[in-house]
C-alpha cells in the first residue's frame, strides 16, 4: 500500500508539473493555428487525458506540438480562406478533417503499422524539424511586432478591387446555380450587386489581406510594413518574455522558465494597466461538443482534405513515438507503438469533437513529467485533468494575457524545435553525388530540399518528395553497390575458396558469375549487360546464388531476359546455392524448368563440379 502510495503521489506531481507547463504552450499554440488559445487548451486536455489512458507509453504526456500546430495552421488558413474568410463557418469542416485525422491515426495502429514510422529517413526528419522551427519563427514575427495585417487599413484597401471580382463572382455562381440566365437577365445581377454592403467589401479585403500575409513567405513580405508600424510595448512584451525564458533557465530549472515569463510579462501588462492586446477571450464553464461536425457533415467538403488528414496523422505517429522512444530511454522500459497510435488517435479525435486542435506525444513535457517523478498513464492523465481546472478556475484570468507575450513564447519554441544536431553534420558528410560542378552530399540535398519546400510551398508534399528522394538515392547506393560486389569475371579472376579445384583446362569453356545481395530494379542494369560479356566460346555459365536472398519483379524479368539470350547463343545455365524466394518467384513464370531445367539446379559448388566434369569437354 505505502509503495502504491507513493506511486500516486510521484504520478501527481508529474502530471501537475507536466500540465503548469502545458498551459503556456496550449494558449500559445492555440493563437498560432488560427483557431485562437481555448482551442489549444482543450486539444492539450482531451489528448493529454485520453492518450494516456488508451496509449502504449506510460509516462508519455501529450498535446499540441509545434509540428502538429505547423501543418494544422496551414490547413485551418486554407479552410477559412474558401470559406469567405469565416471561421464560424469553416470550423465543422476543420474540426471533421482533425476527427478524420485521429481515426485514421487509430486505424494505423490497429493495422500494426506502428513500427515501420521508424523507417522515415533522417535527412526527411531534420529538414522537416528545422522548416517547422523556421515558419513558426517567420509567421511570429508579425504579432510580436504587433503588426496585424487585418488591421492595417491603408494595406487592406489595396485588395478592394480583389475583394469586389471575388463578390461579384462568387453572385455569379449563385445565379448559375439558381438557374439564372446571366446574360439574358443582367438586371437581376445588378441588383444584387448593388445590396453588397461596404462592410462586406471591407470583410471580404481583409480575408484576402490575411491570405496574402499567411504562411512564412506572406511574413516576408509583410515585413517591411510591419517595420514601418512597429507598436513598440508589443515588441518590449515579446521580447521580455524571450528574455526571461532564456534567463530564467540559468538560475534554476525546477521551475518551467515559460510559465515565469508567461506569470511576470502578464502581471506586468495587467498591473501597470498597459495598452496592450490581450488574447481571445477563453470561455468559462465545461468544454461543449460541437455536434455540427455530424448534422452538418458533407463528403465534397472534405474530399479535397483526406490527403491532408493522413498527412496530420502520419505525422503524429511519428512525433508521438519519437518521443516515446526518449521515454524509453530515461525510464528503461519498451512501449507497444501501435497501442500508443490508437491512444493518441482517440485523444485527437475527442479533441476534435470538442473544438480542440490536433496533437502528439510532447517531448518536453514527457521529460518533466519522467523527471517530476511520473511513472505510469495517471502521470498523463493528471496533466489532462489540471489543464481542465486551469480552464475551469482560471478561463477569465487566462483572458488577460498579452498575445505578443505567446507570440515570445513559440519564437522560443521555433528556436528549440530546430534540428541543430543535423545542422551541424553538414560539413562533416561524404559528398557522394554531383550536380554539376557541385559535389554534395545526397543527405544534405535531401535535407535541404525538405527543409526549402516545406518553409516556403506545402509541409505535405515536402515529406512526400523527400520521402522520395531518399528511396531513390538508396536504391541507387544499393545498386551500385550490389554491381559493383558482383561483376562477371572469368574464373582465374578473383575465384571462391571452393573454386580452387575447377579443371583448369575448362577455364574457357565455363564461366562463373557470382551474384552477391539482392536482384532488384535498382541493380538490373549491370546483371542485363551479362550475355554480353560472355566470350564465344563459352558453352556454360554458372550462376552462384547462395548470397542472392531476394529478387522482386524487375530481377525476375532481367533474368529471364538474360537467359533468352543465352539459349540463343547456345549457352546453357547452371544455378548453384538457389534459395527459396529467387526459386519460388522464378518457378512462378516457369523459368523453371524452361530456361533452366531442375537437373541444372545444383546445391553446392562441388556438386555442379562433378556435373561439368561428366559433360563438358576441353575443346580449346
Amino acid at each position: 500500500m505505502k509503495n502504491l502510495f507513493s506511486n500516486i503521489k510521484g504520478d501527481a506531481f508529474g502530471g501537475i508539473t507536466a500540465g503548469i507547463v502545458a498551459l503556456p504552450l496550449a494558449l500559445a499554440f492555440g493563437v498560432s493555428s488560427g483557431l485562437g488559445p481555448t482551442a489549444g487548451l482543450y486539444g492539450a486536455i482531451f489528448i493529454s487525458f485520453f492518450a494516456a489512458l488508451f496509449g502504449g507509453t506510460s509516462t508519455q504526456i501529450s498535446g499540441p506540438t509545434a509540428p502538429m500546430t505547423a501543418v494544422s495552421m496551414v490547413v485551418i488558413a486554407g479552410i477559412i480562406a474558401t470559406n469567405d474568410g469565416d471561421v464560424n463557418k469553416a470550423l465543422p469542416v476543420i474540426l471533421t478533417v482533425f476527427l478524420l485525422a485521429g481515426l485514421m491515426q487509430v486505424g494505423l495502429g490497429v493495422l500494426g503499422l506502428g513500427k515501420y514510422i521508424r523507417y522515415i529517413p533522417y535527412p526527411v526528419v531534420s529538414g522537416f524539424m528545422t522548416a517547422i522551427g523556421v515558419i513558426i519563427l517567420l509567421t511570429q514575427i508579425l504579432p510580436s511586432l504587433g503588426y496585424y495585417p487585418k488591421e492595417d487599413m491603408e494595406f487592406v484597401n489595396t485588395f478592394k478591387p480583389q475583394a469586389e471580382e471575388v463578390i461579384l463572382e462568387n453572385i455569379l455562381k449563385e445565379e448559375a446555380g439558381e438557374g439564372i440566365l446571366v446574360l439574358e437577365d443582367f438586371k437581376e445581377t445588378i441588383n444584387r450587386a448593388h445590396e453588397i454592403s461596404q462592410d462586406a467589401i471591407l470583410k471580404e479585403s481583409q480575408t484576402l489581406a490575411a491570405k496574402e500575409t499567411s504562411g512564412a513567405l506572406g511574413a516576408i513580405k509583410a515585413f517591411p510594413k510591419a517595420l514601418q508600424n512597429i507598436n513598440w510595448l508589443e515588441l518590449i512584451l515579446a521580447l521580455g518574455t524571450i528574455f526571461i525564458i532564456y534567463g530564467f533557465k540559468r538560475i534554476t530549472k525546477a521551475i518551467p522558465s515559460t510559465l515565469v515569463a508567461l506569470i511576470v510579462m502578464s502581471g506586468i501588462a495587467v498591473g501597470f494597466g498597459l495598452s496592450y492586446r490581450p488574447i481571445e477571450e477563453i470561455p468559462s464553464g465545461l468544454p461543449i461538443p460541437n455536434l455540427e461536425i455530424f448534422t452538418s457533415f458533407s463528403l465534397s467538403s472534405i474530399s479535397p482534405y483526406i490527403f491532408t488528414a493522413l498527412t496530420l496523422a502520419l505525422l503524429g505517429a511519428i512525433d508521438s513515438l519519437l518521443t516515446s522512444v526518449v521515454a524509453d530511454n530515461m525510464t528503461k522500459t519498451k512501449h507497444k507503438p501501435n497501442k500508443e497510435l490508437v491512444g493518441q488517435g482517440i485523444g485527437n479525435s475527442i479533441a476534435a469533437v470538442f473544438g480542440g486542435i490536433p496533437g502528439a506525444g510532447a517531448t518536453i513535457r514527457t521529460v518533466v513529467n519522467i523527471t517530476s517523478g511520473g511513472k505510469t498513464k495517471l502521470s498523463g492523465m493528471i496533466a489532462g485533468i489540471m489543464l481542465l481546472i486551469i480552464l475551469l478556475g482560471l478561463g477569465p484570468i487566462a483572458s488577460q494575457i498579452p498575445a505578443a507575450v505567446l507570440a515570445g513564447i513559440l519564437i522560443t519554441v521555433g528556436i528549440g524545435v530546430m534540428d541543430y544536431k543535423g545542422l551541424k553534420a553538414i560539413p562533416a558528410l561524404p559528398k557522394d553525388i554531383k550536380l554539376g560542378p557541385i559535389k554534395l552530399s545526397s543527405e544534405v540535398m535531401i535535407m535541404l530540399v525538405v527543409l526549402v519546400l516545406s518553409t516556403f510551398w506545402n509541409l505535405v508534399y515536402a515529406v512526400g518528395i523527400g520521402l522520395v528522394i531518399a528511396s531513390l538515392m538508396f536504391m541507387k547506393k544499393i545498386g551500385d553497390l550490389t554491381a559493383e560486389r558482383s561483376e562477371v569475371k572469368p574464373l582465374k579472376e578473383e575465384a571462391w575458396a571452393d573454386e580452387d579445384e575447377f579443371p583448369s583446362n575448362l577455364k574457357e569453356e565455363v564461366f562463373i558469375k557470382h551474384l552477391k545481395g539482392p536482384l532488384f530494379f535498382g541493380s538490373t542494369s549491370d546483371f542485363q549487360q551479362l550475355s554480353a560479356q560472355i566470350p564465344n566460346t563459352a558453352e556454360i555459365v554458372i550462376l552462384r546464388l547462395g548470397r542472392m536472398q531476394y529478387m522482386d519483379q524487375s530481377g525476375l524479368y532481367a533474368m529471364e531476359d538474360m537467359l533468352q539470350d543465352l539459349k540463343k547463343n547456345d549457352v546453357e545455365v547452371l544455378f548453384v546455392g538457389l534459395l527459396k524466394q529467387p526459386r519460388y518467384m522464378m518457378e512462378r513464370i516457369d523459368i523453371i524448368p524452361d530456361f533452366v531445367p531442375n537437373e541444372h539446379i545444383f546445391e553446392t559448388f562441388h556438386d555442379s563440379m562433378l556435373w561439368i566434369k561428366e559433360n563438358i569437354k576441353d575443346k580449346y
